[in-house]
């Protein structure tokens, strides 16, 4: 399958909403999502097929030195195809580009899937959060990656 990864825009916001609803028993809102389109802190890209079908979304914030990928995920029926990968690889790339150090995210401990995926793009974990997660209630493991710097 061929996607692209771009920027996203208000007119993606329905779609990623479906898929935050499908994928996370926590969604975050409409308007969360709305809120971090307008932010210069914030990467928020979406993957998109050749037929302009949006497969997925990352979203993550950068202050000072540090970033946060806070929210990934992507169509049930586009998971294992590496639309995952290409997004959290589009948010390391982003991250490089504005000098950030170190990346941060929290994992669900069950989700083993998304561990592997994140260990294989050098994230390791760092902490654990104790019942992080409401729906239902379950650890966070805090992830990081430290990023080479370009130019350092």
């Amino acid at each position: 399958m061929s996607f692209a990864i771009g920027p996203a825009t208000v007119y993606d916001l329905a779609s990623v909403a479906a898929i935050e609803r499908v994928a996370f028993s926590d969604p975050w809102s409409l308007r969360s999502f709305r809120e971090a389109l307008d932010s210069a802190t914030v990467y928020f890209a979406c993957a998109r097929s050749d037929a302009d079908v949006l497969l997925g979304y990352v979203v993550a914030w950068f202050v000072a030195d540090q970033g946060e990928i806070a929210n990934i995920a992507v169509s049930p029926d586009h998971r294992g195809q590496g639309v995952g990968r290409a997004l959290l690889e589009a948010a390391i790339g982003e991250a490089t580009a504005r000098g950030i150090a170190a990346m941060y995210l929290e994992v669900r401990d069950s989700n083993q899937r998304a561990r592997e995926l994140y260990a294989s793009r050098g994230f390791e974990e760092v902490g654990r959060r104790r019942r992080y997660y409401r729906r239902p209630v379950e650890d966070a493991i805090v992830l990081r990656r430290t990023l080479t710097l370009v130019g350092v």
